[in-house]
């Protein structure tokens, strides 16, 4: 546990100033631990945010390097980065923020055991991924190790936001919305475009679920939430769990309590 000093009481003092938030809760955040995978237009401005708003420990996850067409959108990334890892630029930009922040490059895919090992050590979980096969991959190592996954997509005008934390009965997981079978060339920018500030609202506002969750203030988002860029408007869609859903269901987990 790291105790907050005078200097870091006068850094978050804005924030502490909130009686939800308070000392407590900013306590909360320096001993909290948020697993970023992705760092490109969604993960950087999660990083950026959750370092600057005092989150202890982040992990950030990322096999690819900074290319020239990522800079319109990515902008934990400079022209200086140009050829270098994405999770250590994203890692290097996190740490001016915040030299307080101590921050895990992770260079590389997570998959497997070692996805498996990086869920269950964060608190959190943010999916700032662009294929739907590593989002299934990532929700089935939240669902199995109890972590709160942060989701968020943007595409072209159009954004989606879901908190799935299946600690919470009622709480759905992705499959349980999406299913897994879906095309990974369907959430890629690099096939279908995208306008530079959608990724930055959409990051921003799974950075914010992240800090709820880490700091145990306010009600983690439910549902599932869609923004449409061209008319400024959110959607709020009720979703609950599916009784019958291969990674969360009902089955699943009493065959997971036999084993």
């Amino acid at each position: 546990m790291k105790e907050m000093d005078d200097t870091a009481l006068l850094r978050y003092s804005r924030q502490i100033m909130l009686e939800q938030l308070d000392v407590d809760g900013q306590q909360r955040l320096l001993d909290g631990h948020a697993l970023i995978i992705g760092a490109g237009g969604l993960g950087s401005p999660a990083a950026l945010y959750l370092a600057a708003a005092g989150v202890g420990r982040l992990s950030i996850a990322d096999d690819d390097v900074v290319e020239l067409s990522n800079l319109q959108r990515q902008i934990a990334h400079g022209e200086n980065d140009l050829g270098h890892a994405k999770a250590e630029s994203a890692a290097a930009a996190a740490r001016r923020l915040n030299t307080g922040c101590e921050v895990e490059v992770i260079a590389s895919r997570l998959e497997g055991d070692a996805l498996a090992r990086a869920v269950t050590a964060a608190d959190v979980v943010l999916d700032c991924t662009d294929r739907f096969s590593s989002r299934y991959a990532i929700n089935r190592a939240c669902v199995a190790a109890q972590t709160p996954l942060v989701s968020g997509a943007a595409i072209r005008f159009s954004g989606q936001l879901a908190v799935f934390d299946t600690r919470d009965a009622n709480s759905p997981c992705y499959a349980c919305v999406y299913g897994e079978d879906g095309d990974d060339d369907a959430l890629r920018c690099a096939e279908n475009g995208v306008v530079a500030p959608l990724v930055g609202v959409i990051g921003t506002f799974q950075a914010l679920e992240a800090l709820k969750l880490l700091a145990g203030v306010g009600r983690a988002h439910r549902g599932l939430a869609t923004f449409d860029a061209l008319s400024g408007e959110w959607r709020r869609f009720k979703v609950g769990r599916d009784p019958g859903c291969p990674v969360c269901g009902a089955s699943v987990q009493v065959s997971s309590a036999l084993t």
